[in-house]
């Protein structure tokens, strides 16, 4: 994954299992905070090593396009991912482009959240939520 540094504008290779982590612009050295943001997934492949890798909870949120609830609960999902930075990972899977990962996990209904914790699943719902809702989903123990 890359990472864009404020100061000075680099593009930082960050490795999965630190996406979470605060660490420094290879170029200037200026700080570059936790990932912040929605993580789009493009493949499996992707996915599977997110969610093998990170030392932090990943919080995944199943969607579709044509979903009316799943485009209404993205601003929340987007709040969540900034208040959850260095804390939880937020991934958002298109359940249309990656119909094999919604089936592996068998989601029957979205918007459908799931957490991992060390690689595996520890929860999941469906359902349109809240930004609080989702960080309390996100980090609660299990």
């Amino acid at each position: 994954m890359r990472r864009v540094c404020a100061q000075c504008k680099a593009q930082n290779r960050i490795p999965v299992r630190h996406l979470a982590d605060t660490g420094k612009c290879g170029k200037c050295k200026a700080p570059l905070p936790p990932h912040a943001t929605p993580i789009e997934i493009g493949s499996e492949a992707q996915f599977d090593e997110i969610v093998t890798a990170s030392r932090v909870p990943v919080l995944v949120d199943f969607w579709a396009a044509w979903c009316g609830p799943c485009r209404a609960v993205a601003p929340e999902v987007k709040k969540a991912a900034h208040n959850l930075a260095g804390k939880a990972l937020v991934l958002k899977v298109d359940t249309e482009m990656l119909s094999e990962l919604a089936r592996r996990y068998q989601v029957q209904s979205i918007p459908n959240f799931a957490v991992f914790s060390a690689g595996r699943l520890v929860r999941q719902r469906a359902g349109a939520v809240d930004h609080r809702q989702l960080e309390k989903f996100a980090v609660s123990p299990q």
